[in-house]
């Protein structure tokens, strides 16, 4: 009887992946600095001072890192076109090597499990990816469902990822949330009618208060009694 009651009042947490579960920066800025150094123009990116760059993804470093080129320094045509690519490609041969869990994540992710929460993944990195870091992290094992940014034909702030996402853990949507890092977190539980968490250490901090999510987590530590609050 106690399984069946913990199991009716289970709900689904749904994570992002870089900035929430883990600190993806140095890897992600690491790999557009390999495409620079290629091309003869030095680590145009500081894995430190960039960090809110390398979650805006990919492309977003590449355009930040070319935007600080010397005037006399020409961008060759198509030169993003070429650089993506082969960003991914470093990014993929290189996914571990400074990215570190969160401080509380697995931790979390256990005593989530516990109470009989599903749990799944909806990020904007492709899927593939995805997959692979979170088995390096060791992690993969706690997620029912993952959702990449080319498993649909739409990625995040569509609703339609982080439905796929709940739909995939067994759960429905009304009897979930998504924890998150960014304004596309806050903007995709909007769009789904969900509430969202925002983690306070990543790289923006306390700053994502000015998005008004329905909670800021401060600790992951603080996250099971969050979901006991709000899913029951």
């Amino acid at each position: 009887m106690a399984g069946m009651v913990a199991g009716m009042g289970a709900g689904t947490v749904v994570f992002d992946l870089d900035g929430t579960l883990a600190d993806t920066s140095a890897d992600l800025i690491a790999a557009a600095n390999a495409c620079f150094i290629a091309r003869g123009m030095g680590a145009l990116l500081d894995p430190v001072a960039d960090q809110l760059i390398a979650f805006h993804g990919g492309r977003a470093m590449l355009r930040a890192g070319y935007g600080r080129l010397p005037q006399d320094m020409l961008l060759p045509p198509g030169a993003e076109e070429e650089d993506y690519p082969r960003l991914l490609d470093h990014y993929a041969a290189n996914i571990a090597e400074h990215t570190r869990l969160y401080d509380g994540t697995e931790a979390a992710l256990e005593t989530l499990a516990a109470a009989g929460h599903r749990l799944a993944v909806c990020t904007n990195k492709p899927e593939g990816l995805a997959e692979t870091l979170l088995r390096e992290l060791g992690i993969r094992g706690h997620f029912q469902a993952l959702i990449g940014a080319d498993t649909l034909p739409v990625r995040k702030p569509d609703p339609r990822p982080y439905f796929a996402a709940v739909e995939g853990a067994g759960g429905i949507a009304a009897r979930s949330f998504l924890v998150g890092d960014t304004e596309t977190d806050r903007k995709t539980a909007s769009a789904a009618g969900v509430k969202v968490a925002l983690v306070a250490f990543g790289p923006e901090g306390q700053a994502l208060e000015r998005l008004a999510p329905d909670a800021m987590l401060s600790e992951f530590a603080a996250l099971p009694a969050l979901a006991k609050a709000w899913l029951g």
